[in-house]
């Protein structure tokens, strides 16, 4: 993306809260692969919002409000002129690409995709299927997600925000998964799976599974079992599926898929069961991340959930690195006491 391209570099400051009722504080604001990114004064960062999903809450006022969605519940104050330019830019230059009916290339667009349904419905029912996910790009991934998470949190209760847990969450992630993953944990009050990833690079944790146990090896195997899990099971593989070719379709030629589609597949999600990753990968998965299988696999049996058919002694042999620092695991474990 040109627009981005230009601003790759740029950095301001700024006064981030994580809700409505949270104390503002002072943070970093710079441009990542398709984000903005919100880091403390460390650097580290504290939140990453997708530049599509991005809103300004009093246009044409300074400093500018903007917010990760339309709820707004979290937001962020910029007064630097050329930080709130470029974020504007950035935002008419994705909207100018999103396709506009009427035009020359709707009609092309249209009949390119006449063919494509009818050489899937002909050929294998499942290659429109295959044909989208392989052209859905993360940031659109990252705002289907977040579309879902609204709907999700509507049975889970809503997402556990203290922002020092967050920050906790986002150095558990780079201890998982490395320092450049843009996989987000996010905590619910009540999930009955105990963890499962949904579209966009997010994972969502229970927060009895932080509460079950002193050892994060217990919440660090939960997470990386449904982080693992969409090697067979794509998140958004399994919204297409669920709602149906038209579904596919659409999200091929426009980009979108209808919010009460998303909500169904929100309220699937968390009523139904989560996906299990083969066994040989996931004991590949515990190892390569050096986190000991035991307490996870011990704990999901005492709640009661199917429990991984592999040799918990062939896995992480010999003493296993430091999951989190002390002082993390504890705000961790405290991200829904406010």
């Amino acid at each position: 993306m040109t627009a981005l391209d230009k601003y790759v570099r740029l950095e301001s400051g700024g006064l981030w809260r994580a809700d409505t009722d949270a104390q503002r504080r002072d943070v970093v604001i710079s441009f990542g692969d398709a984000t903005l990114v919100i880091s403390d004064g460390a650097g580290r960062p504290i939140a990453h919002w997708s530049l599509p999903a991005i809103t300004r809450q009093n246009p044409g006022e300074r400093p500018a409000v903007f917010a990760p969605d339309d709820e707004a519940s979290e937001a962020v104050e910029i007064a630097d002129d050329l930080m709130i330019d470029a974020i504007e830019e950035v935002r008419k230059a994705l909207a100018k690409a999103r396709p506009k009916p009427g035009k020359l290339r709707h009609w092309i667009t249209g009949g390119i995709i006449v063919a494509t349904l009818a050489l899937a419905v002909f050929w294998l029912p499942g290659a429109l299927t295959r044909q989208t996910l392989a052209v859905v790009p993360l940031t659109k991934r990252m705002e289907i997600g977040a579309t879902m998470l609204g709907h999700i949190q509507t049975q889970t209760g809503a997402v556990c925000r203290e922002p020092r847990a967050i920050e906790a969450a986002a150095r558990l992630a780079q201890r998982l998964w490395g320092l450049e993953t843009p996989t987000q944990i996010v905590v619910v009050p009540q999930l009955a799976q105990g963890a499962v990833a949904i579209p966009g690079e997010i994972v969502l944790l229970d927060y009895a599974v932080l509460q079950v146990s002193d050892d994060p090896a217990v919440a660090a195997g939960f997470l990386l079992a449904a982080h693992a899990a969409r090697v067979d099971a794509d998140p958004l593989e399994a919204v297409l599926h669920r709602a149906g070719l038209g579904t596919t379709f659409r999200l091929l030629t426009t980009g979108e898929i209808p919010s009460d589609i998303l909500q169904t597949n929100a309220e699937a999600i968390v009523g139904g069961a989560a996906p299990l990753a083969d066994t040989d990968r996931l004991l590949q998965v515990f190892n390569g991340a050096e986190v000991p299988p035991a307490p996870y696999v011990a704990t999901m049996g005492a709640r009661g959930q199917i429990v991984p058919d592999f040799d918990v002694g062939a896995a992480s042999q010999g003493g296993s690195p430091t999951i989190m620092e002390d002082s993390d695991w504890v705000s961790l474990q405290n991200i829904c006491n406010v």
